[in-house]
């Protein structure tokens, strides 16, 4: 099964991207995902099952240790299964 990720993390500042922006970055890109896509409102990437949920797991750790206030995040089956 494929899914794919969309989330974002708060407070946003408009001038310059906060630390758990930056931090959300480089787990998304670090993990074994695909079609990652990061900008400054959201982030999207696909994978397995396994990986989502890991990657899951590593965005909200370490985006709330570096000052998140909130993750938003949504979780989508796009293959294999999908309906």
């Amino acid at each position: 099964m494929r899914l794919r990720l969309e989330f974002t993390t708060e407070p946003f500042d408009l001038d310059e991207a906060p630390q758990h922006a930056l931090v959300a970055r480089e787990v998304v890109r670090a993990a074994e995902l695909d079609a990652v896509d990061v900008g400054p409102f959201g982030n999207t990437a696909e994978g397995t099952v396994d990986q989502v949920v890991a990657a899951v797991g590593d965005v909200l750790r370490r985006t709330l240790d570096a000052g998140a206030t909130r993750v938003s995040l949504q979780v989508n089956v796009i293959g294999e299964g999908a309906k």
